[in-house]
């Protein structure tokens, strides 16, 4: 892929799933991996796997809910490598004391909405109000967000984080619009069911069973299947796509 080596991509969210998939495909592209996390041990186990491989990486411990770490992880980058050139905003709040919470507009507690909207979208508000300034001073760069399938309507339960997702597609395109023409590219994953630590955890083989079932598809997700479209999307192979939000789960939404 062309246009990653020696790029300097902080990852927010890289210790476990498709952030630390995204992470491990950015270094094998020869680009230079911020790994932020609120699970550091993770991301740091994630940095020593790029380093294992011969690429360059670093973990900072971050929380998007927490603006000052989010500075420092933005500062801690360039006092490492010297620029940022891309962002990959893949965090949530997945723990089953909020989304586990997270059911219908009648059933779930304003604190599920307010924590879930806190982290997923005013987290990612941060970091890109945080990197957007020293992209802009570089003459552009490239932001990846993460959404979510959930986002376009079709589940009945999650109201919370789904709202949280769709306004994050929303992000994106506002983002483009207003900083397009001063070389800022901002896309949108929206990732299908993916199997990643969390999900083979909590195995829900009737949710699995089901996405296959009622899809177009062979197989559940994986992480490397969205690491490969973020990587894409962060890279100069892309600079022609901007404010897209492309939904990455094996056909089971067909949309244009």
């Amino acid at each position: 892929m062309q246009g990653l080596a020696d790029k300097v991509v902080i990852v927010a969210g890289g210790a476990t799933g498709i952030g630390r998939g995204t992470a491990e495909r950015l270094g094998a592209e020869g680009a230079l991996v911020a790994i932020g996390d609120i699970n550091l041990p993770g991301a740091t186990a994630t940095a020593e796997r790029i380093a294992a491989a011969g690429g360059r990486a670093i973990a900072v411990e971050f929380d998007l809910s927490d603006e000052k770490s989010i500075v420092d992880l933005v500062q801690r980058t360039i006092d490492e490598f010297g620029a940022v050139h891309g962002l990959y905003n893949v965090g949530a709040d997945l723990r089953p004391s909020n989304l586990g919470r997270d059911t219908t507009l009648l059933d779930t507690d304003m604190d599920v909405w307010q924590r879930t909207f806190e982290v997923n979208l005013f987290g990612y508000v941060r970091t890109i109000r945080t990197v957007l300034p020293h992209l802009l001073a570089d003459g552009g760069g490239s932001i990846v967000n993460t959404s979510s399938g959930g986002s376009l309507g079709n589940d009945p339960m999650h109201v919370a984080y789904n709202a949280s997702k769709a306004a994050i597609n929303q992000l994106t395109r506002h983002v483009a619009v207003n900083w397009g023409a001063k070389g800022i590219r901002s896309n949108c994953v929206m990732p299908g069911y993916v199997i990643g630590e969390l999900q083979i955890e909590q195995n829900d083989t009737a949710l699995q069973e089901a996405f296959v079932t009622h899809g177009r598809t062979t197989r559940l997700g994986r992480p490397s299947d969205l690491a490969s479209v973020v990587s894409f999307l962060l890279s100069d192979e892309a600079e022609w796509i901007n404010g897209q939000t492309w939904y990455i789960g094996g056909g089971s939404h067909l949309r244009q």
